[in-house]
């Protein structure tokens, strides 16, 4: 499938780990490109606009859209809160998206980046779209409002979509990772200081991790599932993979020795089935190993075995 070009696009949450490189991978592809975020520090503008994306300021809490353009035509929503209170975590995850649909309501496509936090987990069986939902991030300290506000925001995307007619995708993304950001890059740093990781007592822990130079591969795809009413796609790698095989991977890689902490308080596995993906032609090409090594190649090479 042919990668997105010649087009106005709108990526929120243009600040984080997941939205910038989607950005400016967007940009260097011939698109317009327009990367929101509250931008409160003014200097976290200056390395995403070297980039050639354009920086807009939004607050997805207070409704605050006036900078977005008009003429946007693709919006694809990243932007996340993980405030533990309940209010301002559904004004943010919930209530925002749906404003963001009001105000972007002649686009092309919407593509609403959803977690499969929103799923009850059910030991190592892959989840269908269709499976029960339930709070899986609640036992996880510091996050009591994410699976919820998550669930509300989906539900709120999808009405929104169908009373405004907005071809809309809600993409329940996994693991993503990057050659510069991920969970990896923390289990690592815990792997350096001799402290145990966590695992979920109901061993393995296991996920699908995306590398981003897949995640950016898949946007057409996504976005070709994109409808009205809302279409419910998972987002994830083809190879799973467990919080105990990355660590012993990148253990290999750098002579360090992983210990674990089997507890209950963490996020048990979830593996999301992926099938509704790979129905469009898309499968992911970089396997979680190389993605490890390129990852710490790139942001621990004083770590890496030679």
């Amino acid at each position: 499938m042919d990668q997105i070009t010649g087009k106005n696009i709108l990526v929120t949450g243009v600040s984080g780990w997941v939205a910038g490189p989607v950005a400016a991978a967007l940009a260097a592809n011939g698109n317009t490109v327009y990367g929101a975020a509250r931008f409160n520090d003014a200097s976290q503008r200056e390395p995403i606009e070297a980039q050639g994306v354009n920086t807009i300021s939004i607050d997805l809490e207070s409704g605050r859209f006036d900078e977005v353009p008009e003429g946007i035509d693709l919006v694809l929503h990243f932007a996340v809160s993980k405030d533990t209170d309940f209010e301002r975590a559904f004004a943010a995850n919930a209530e925002g998206p749906a404003g963001l649909m009001e105000r972007c309501s002649g686009a092309e496509a919407f593509l609403h980046c959803s977690s499969t936090a929103v799923y009850a987990p059910d030991g190592h069986r892959p989840l269908l779209e269709t499976d029960p939902l339930g709070d899986s991030h609640r036992t996880m300290g510091g996050m009591p409002t994410y699976s919820i506000s998550k669930i509300a925001g989906e539900v709120l995307v999808k009405h929104t979509a169908k009373r405004l007619g907005l071809p809309t995708v809600i993409a329940r993304l996994n693991v993503p990772y990057g050659d510069s950001y991920g969970w990896m890059m923390f289990h690592l740093m815990m792997m350096e200081r001799n402290i145990a990781v966590p695992v979920h007592v109901d061993q393995p822990t296991t996920y699908t991790p995306i590398h981003s130079d897949d995640l950016n591969r898949s946007l057409p795809y996504l976005l070709s599932l994109a409808s009205t009413p809302a279409t419910i796609v998972n987002w994830g790698g083809d190879e799973v993979a467990g919080i105990e095989d990355w660590c012993e991977e990148m253990g290999r890689l750098t002579g360090l020795t992983p210990t674990f902490a089997p507890t209950e308080s963490t996020i048990a596995a979830i593996v999301p089935d992926l099938t509704k993906l790979h129905s469009t032609g898309f499968m992911s090409e970089i396997g979680w190993r190389d993605g490890l090594r390129r990852q710490i190649a790139t942001t621990r090479p004083d770590l890496l075995k030679s």
